[in-house]
């Protein structure tokens, strides 16, 4: 219970320290929000207007601890140009990033996981070093670098993928994923070098212990023995950096959505910034910022769940 508790209050410290700098920052801006809502041919009693309006006379601190109160009670506000709810408009881009993300996870997981086991198992044999390089090359590559290569070769050349745009599930799955395809493996193709490496060293050390070197004199197949009996206690660096990795995949979403005009939160954000809509950039903001620290707890909660191990020194201390 004390594990639990030290984590929801970490979340909370991080939450409230994320929102209070982009606050601040968003503050220092030279731009003034108030004149670019009024337009060119408005009065400075106009601009004054819309100041009072908007609270912006008010200190910093003040309209940060009013921000707060409202998102205390389930209100993030409104869109200073379309008035539409915070709230209401990431909701209606979140499926969008969240499709995109789990995609990019799941191709990342699948690249990592089989080639890490081969890799293990094949220790500094030739194709270990194969894919050794092969993933250090493509982590040198940023993700929308490696988006126009594979925009280029799949949409341009072959035309087996679109190059930008949307479809809707309700419009079809398999249009729908088709979409997705090449965005996902974008951010995939950079992400599961790490996961892969972690995977891979974490079991050598434990194709060396004891336990399996039972499970060989057993006559167990090869595929259990790696499947069944290395691969669970091998994933605890490899978990923890998936956690860890969601911020990466968030910052890559973000570029990548706007690059193939993907409708989701990362375009709503980046949007928004130009647009200087800051009710909506503080509303993002703090999406992305409990969806990252969320991730993490649940990481951390995951533990127990691989290894029993875990669960009888916790019941022990």
């Amino acid at each position: 219970m004390r594990f639990f508790s030290g984590k929801l209050l970490h979340l909370i410290i991080v939450v409230f320290a994320v929102t209070a700098l982009t606050f601040v920052m968003l503050n220092l801006l030279p731009a003034s929000i108030a004149h670019e809502i009024a337009g060119q041919g408005a009065t400075a009693s106009d601009v004054a207007a819309i100041r009072e309006q908007l609270g912006l006379n008010d200190p910093v601190l003040v309209r940060y601890a009013r921000w707060l109160g409202g998102v205390l009670r389930g209100d993030l506000g409104y869109s200073l140009y379309s008035r539409q709810p915070v709230a209401q408009a990431i909701a209606s881009h979140l499926p969008v990033t969240l499709e995109l993300l789990v995609l990019a996870q799941f191709f990342a997981l699948v690249l990592a996981v089989s080639v890490g086991i081969v890799s293990a198992w094949r220790a500094d044999s030739r194709l270990d070093r194969l894919f050794g390089t092969i993933g250090f090359g493509l982590v040198s590559i940023p993700s929308f670098a490696l988006a126009i290569i594979l925009i280029f070769f799949f949409s341009l050349r072959l035309k087996w993928f679109p190059a930008t745009g949307y479809t809707p599930m309700a419009e079809g799955l398999p249009a729908n994923l088709k979409g997705f395809i090449l965005p996902a493996l974008s951010i995939a193709l950079v992400e599961w070098v790490t996961l892969m490496r972690v995977l891979r060293n974490d079991m050598i050390t434990t194709l060396r212990e004891d336990f399996i070197l039972l499970a060989r004199a057993k006559g167990l197949p090869a595929w259990r023995i790696l499947l069944r009996h290395a691969l669970r206690p091998s994933c605890f660096t490899m978990i923890t950096l998936c956690g860890l990795h969601v911020g990466n995949l968030i910052g890559g979403a973000v570029i990548i959505e706007n690059l193939f005009a993907l409708p989701g939160v990362g375009r709503l954000l980046l949007s928004s910034i130009f647009a200087q809509d800051f009710p909506m950039v503080q509303g993002c903001v703090l999406f992305i910022t409990v969806g990252y620290v969320g991730v993490n707890f649940l990481v951390d909660a995951s533990y127990g769940l691989l290894d029993p191990r875990v669960r009888k020194e916790g019941s022990v201390g």
